[in-house]
């Protein structure tokens, strides 16, 4: 089967690309009517931060925000290519992970554009295995301060704004960062499961042990049919109760990882769900990813299913 980043890749209807390449090139240049700047995050946890940072002065749309959509198979839309080639500040993930919108920039450059590919940003290579980096708790402040530094560029007078709310938002991921602290303090070492390596990263600072195969987590994160040998081994952590928690990507459920569901729930291990966009409404970056390693260590230290935020 064909990887999903793949079909993600060539999902831009032609109609929407031609749309967009009728679009002004000087759109990208200019600010809003109200004078704000306009701003589009790929994915809505990156325009969470955009509007963060930006307060008062941005105006920020989201392009993929729907958690009952898989992000992998986005389709962007006319609408999109507009929305996208109109934009002063553009913040997207990279990794292969949103090459749409790639394709919607490249048919309309604008040098006046501010670009942040947050793949980019963190100096990560192409063959970067697990594109869901917004799950490392290194990548935000890293986006907040570059997204502050492009709005104060195109807004030099309030720079200093800009720079302090980037500051703030730093501060305020002290929570998750404490919490992952205490989880690794803790609990170090706890064997989990997961169907796609969607908060691999967080559990890697967390000190937990994923012992589901890597080849079977790709295979279902580009939707390929996993081997026999690794759906096996998946199967034996839960019979065999060798983890303590099973995550799995909310957003994504076929027949095979809702088999595994029902099987760890049959074993009495515990279930949690995780998300590749930010759950809305009631949620910002910040109480998202709060969230989760809360889930992760009630399900622990509790064994309490939590399979919707």
């Amino acid at each position: 089967m064909r990887s999903r980043y793949l079909t993600l890749a060539v999902a831009v209807p032609l109609g929407a690309v031609l749309l967009a390449s009728g679009c002004s090139i000087a759109a990208a240049g200019a600010s809003d009517p109200g004078g704000k700047i306009v701003a589009v995050g790929a994915e809505n946890e990156y325009a969470n931060v955009i509007q963060q940072v930006g307060g008062k002065y941005v105006q920020v749309s989201a392009i993929m925000s729907n958690p009952n959509t898989d992000p992998h198979t986005f389709e962007a839309s006319a609408s999109v290519a507009r929305l996208v080639s109109s934009a002063q500040l553009v913040v997207q993930n990279g990794v292969g992970y949103d090459t749409f919108m790639n394709t919607i920039e490249n048919a309309v450059p604008s040098s006046a554009r501010k670009l942040i590919v947050v793949q980019n940003l963190l100096g990560l290579p192409d063959s970067t295995p697990n594109p869901h980096l917004w799950y490392q708790p290194s990548t935000m402040p890293a986006v907040a301060n570059a997204i502050a530094a492009d709005l104060a560029a195109l807004q030099p007078a309030h720079g200093s704004f800009f720079k302090a709310q980037a500051a703030a938002f730093v501060s305020s991921l002290s929570a998750w960062n404490n919490a992952i602290a205490a989880f690794k303090a803790k609990y170090a070492g706890t064997p989990v499961a997961t169907t796609e390596p969607v908060a691999d990263y967080m559990l890697q600072a967390a000190g937990a042990d994923n012992l589901t195969p890597w080849a079977f987590q790709a295979d279902i994160m580009n939707g390929t049919d996993p081997s026999a040998q690794d759906v096996a081994t998946q199967r034996s952590l839960f019979t065999q109760h060798e983890v303590k928690v099973f995550l799995y990507n909310q957003q994504v459920t076929d027949s095979l990882t809702e088999s595994f569901i029902s099987l760890a729930q049959a074993n009495g291990i515990p279930v949690v769900g995780v998300y590749e966009t930010m759950p809305e409404p009631g949620y910002d970056y910040q109480s998202w990813m709060l969230a989760e390693v809360q889930d992760l260590r009630n399900a622990v230290a509790g064994k309490v299913s939590s399979e919707h935020l």
